[in-house]
């Protein structure tokens, strides 16, 4: 009997835009304000996204090799499987649900239920917003539920106005005449040294990498892009670039309007967004409520994105027998993994429960990087293992590329573990719990 397959209709462009998609939700708009309370330098807060993004391409090129040569749903769960077995796969795919891809759709969803009670604020404080936020997550689970190609649609209008507003605000920001290029050079007296400027950078590559985070999301799809040996790493690249180009222009515009030491008070602040005070300060109360209306369109689009990629991960889990058999089912009108959206749906909104939006991206990247460079370092793996395997696309700068990606993921694994323990002992301990279901499915399994 035939394994149950889902339908190739995502086209280039839908994939490229996915890519985006995924990437575009809350950091950009956020982050700022820690880093610049953490930096008090211009100069680094532009260096940090620069660094950032560098590393995230770096990272999707990685991915591309092995994703146009394993086109599959699952992403990194498939190529796992072939790389370094089966239970290092199902500790990622584990790992992508206790942790890692529930993490950001909680994170999200909470952004977004923030920026609505900003708007209209809600009777009932942070329970209201979390109740919204769970709502958020139904919805959206209930829309990819119903289809891919009515989900994908739905992303592909976000982000194209997503992407419109963003170029409109940073033209804004330096046509406004309320800027002054001085800010660029000018650093705070406070601004951290020697051990501390070291902290502060690692705090600030979190947040930006917070803000990177979902570029290998397209890989989960694979099953259902046309010519995926193609236009998967073309997407990957492209994709990733032009978030490149987005963030440095919007963070290039905050720090043209507000002065370092302006933007690292909003961090001392409850309730403000960098972003939106930013626009406040270009144009009024009009502009603040466009830039929290565009805050929420990011975020709805990105907790959409992120909830019809990932779940595909659970979907090949099943159908592998490593995970509750429903899962690994079609639904047969929509054509949907609609179980494994279901369960993913749950966690979701079990650690939005449980955790603050800081506590639940910094549990999330930790536990990112662990597998990001295991996908890197795959790649040096296979090129050894499988020489004269078909493949449509080879990383550039092979093998040194691939090696400083994985060296990086390495650094910044350990480091997290020297600077914040409990968040990597909580991170590694969800993963890890992964183990004893694992043998429960091995053994159930062999059984049959």
């Amino acid at each position: 009997m035939s394994e149950p397959a889902l339908k190739r209709t995502v086209t280039r462009l839908s994939a490229i835009l996915l890519v985006v998609s995924a990437i575009i939700g809350s950091g950009v708009f956020k982050k700022i304000a820690p880093m610049a309370d953490g930096l008090q330098s211009p100069q680094l807060i532009l260096g940090s996204w620069v660094a950032a993004g560098l590393l995230s391409l770096m990272g999707a090129l990685c991915n591309a090799e092995l994703a146009s040569m394993m086109p599959a749903s699952g992403g990194e769960y498939v190529y796992f499987k072939k790389i370094y077995g089966t239970f290092f796969s199902f500790l990622y795919g584990w790992g992508n649900l206790t942790v890692m891809k529930s993490c950001t759709i909680a994170a999200l969803a909470y952004v977004f239920a923030e920026s609505f009670n900003v708007l209209l604020p809600l009777p009932g404080g942070s329970i209201s917003i979390k109740l919204l936020a769970t709502a958020l997550v139904i919805l959206l689970s209930y829309v990819n539920h119903r289809g891919v190609v009515f989900s994908e649609k739905l992303s592909r209008y976000l982000i194209t106005t997503i992407i419109i507003v963003m170029v409109s605000f940073v033209a804004m920001a330096f046509f406004s005449g309320k800027g002054n290029m001085d800010y660029f050079t000018r650093s705070s007296p406070n601004a951290p040294q020697d051990w501390k400027l070291f902290a502060a950078l690692f705090a600030a590559s979190l947040s930006a990498f917070w803000g990177y985070e979902g570029w290998n999301n397209i890989g989960f799809i694979g099953e259902e892009v046309k010519n995926p040996q193609k236009n998967i790493p073309i997407a990957l690249g492209m994709g990733t670039i032009i978030v490149i180009v987005l963030y440095l222009a919007m963070n290039a515009a905050y720090l043209y309007i507000m002065p370092v030491e302006d933007l690292a008070a909003i961090n001392q602040a409850q309730h403000k967004i960098a972003a939106v005070e930013v626009a406040g300060v270009i144009s009024g109360h009009l502009g603040a409520v466009i830039l929290s209306c565009l805050i929420l369109f990011t975020t709805f689009n990105c907790v959409n994105t992120t909830i019809l990629m990932s779940a595909r991960i659970l979907f090949a889990m099943a159908r592998d027998g490593l995970f509750i058999e429903s899962a690994g089912k079609i639904h047969p009108r929509y054509q949907t993994p609609s179980r494994a959206i279901l369960w993913q749906a749950i966690w979701a909104i079990i650690l939005l429960w449980w955790g603050s939006f800081d506590q639940l991206t910094d549990l999330l990247i930790f536990a990112a990087f662990i597998f990001y460079g295991s996908t890197a370092f795959g790649v040096i793996i296979m090129r050894k293992k499988d020489p004269g395997a078909n493949r449509p696309y080879r990383v550039i700068g092979y093998p040194v590329l691939p090696i400083v990606f994985s060296l990086f993921c390495l650094v910044l694994v350990v480091v997290t573990i020297i600077q914040q323990p409990v968040q990597a002992l909580i991170g590694l301990a969800l993963i890890l719990s992964g183990a004893p279901v694992y043998y429960y499915f091995i053994k159930k399994k062999n059984k049959t």
